[in-house]
């Protein structure tokens, strides 16, 4: 897979976010030409900058909501392949600011989808919304790729719009029926479960609430304790929209929606999570706080299997694996070790892991 990435033009969205930084990291390494438009960082510290990615690629500041200049960035590129990960990606705050959340998650994509239908470039994009898409109707049973979006709060509904939207562009405009007839282009629909990772640092998001608190050897407080995820480490969904676009470029069959989460037995609790951050950090205590919070799902899952079956994808980490891997980085991080050169390191120990457990076939 790094092999095909190798010398393609590569345009991502929200490249200056956590999952965006770690996707420039991982391009690079494959030896791609990357382009990113996406806002300033928004967190001190910040992952994009920690790891020095502006030097490494063409990094554009700009909001996805600014049409013209989305259009021009990415046409003056000629991009082979469009990640489209920019979002407002947290739910307490689309409590807060509930239409910016939806015309940055709806008209923000609108946008994206419309500048690469001016780019006669483009192959492939790959539309990055969340497991909260679907209706959610917090039953123990997974939810496959047809199932119906949703959304109980502000984020949850926009990211269910922007599938429909998604849909809609991939009948109205991308129809793999017309493909090489009234257009080239592949439009697939990603979702991921709850990833973890070195080099979040939102808020309101309980790894860097832990990381923060054990590096200020404060307890760790808990809304929903008993709150269900499907967790899994960041690098498990990059490597399976690296390996959708992949085939898409292809294949224009696999321009459809694709669930990747973990496996069953990883679905674990806030509370399982946080425990197993304590012991590799090695000390620390949580508390759960009181009072009333807004609406967050307590039961989330994503049924897997079709991306087992028909990509040959499966998880690499295990849950114990996948949070050591995160409080490492931040333990290396708040101890001052070269953070860049330790986040290097661990894409290159998942591409072996991935190498071993996924075998490709064309």
């Amino acid at each position: 897979m790094q092999n095909f990435y190798k010398g393609k033009k590569v345009f991502i969205t929200g490249h200056t976010g956590f999952k965006g930084s770690w996707l420039c990291a991982v391009m690079l390494m494959s030896g791609a030409e990357v382009k990113g438009y996406s806002l300033e960082p928004n967190t001190k510290p910040a992952l994009f900058n920690l790891l020095n990615l502006k030097d490494k690629m063409q990094s554009v500041f700009g909001d996805i909501l600014d049409e013209n200049k989305l259009t021009a960035e990415m046409t003056s590129f000629k991009p082979d392949i469009v990640f489209h990960l920019a979002a407002q990606p947290l739910v307490r705050l689309s409590y807060k600011e509930p239409v910016l959340t939806l015309k940055t998650n709806v008209i923000g994509s609108a946008n994206v989808f419309e500048a690469v239908r001016k780019t006669p470039s483009v192959k492939v994009i790959l539309n990055v919304t969340s497991d909260k898409c679907y209706e959610n109707r917090e039953t123990n049973t997974p939810y496959k790729e047809t199932d119906p979006m949703g959304g109980f709060d502000p984020y949850s509904a926009s990211k269910g719009m922007a599938e429909l939207l998604a849909n809609c562009y991939r009948r109205s405009f991308f129809n793999p029926e017309d493909y090489g007839k009234t257009h080239c282009v592949a439009l697939a629909s990603c979702r991921a479960g709850n990833v973890i990772g070195g080099g979040d640092y939102a808020l309101d998001r309980i790894v860097p609430d832990c990381a923060r608190a054990l590096s200020q050897n404060k307890e760790i407080v808990l809304r929903n304790p008993y709150a269900t995820r499907p967790w899994q480490h960041v690098l498990e969904p990059l490597f399976g929209y690296m390996l959708v676009a992949k085939k898409a470029y292809a294949d224009v069959k696999f321009a459809q929606g694709w669930n990747f989460g973990p496996n069953p037995a990883d679905v674990r609790t806030v509370e399982d999570l946080v425990k197993k951050f304590i012991t590799v950090w090695g000390c620390g205590k949580y508390r759960t706080e009181g009072g009333k919070h807004p609406h967050e799902a307590k039961l989330l899952n994503l049924d897997i299997t079709k991306a087992a079956k028909e990509l040959n994808w499966h998880p690499v980490y295990a849950f114990d694996k996948a949070v050591e891997q995160t409080a490492l980085w931040y333990k290396h991080f708040y101890d001052g070790a070269d953070i860049a050169e330790f986040t290097l390191k661990q894409i290159k120990e998942y591409t072996e892991n991935y190498g071993k457990l996924n075998k490709e076939t064309d």
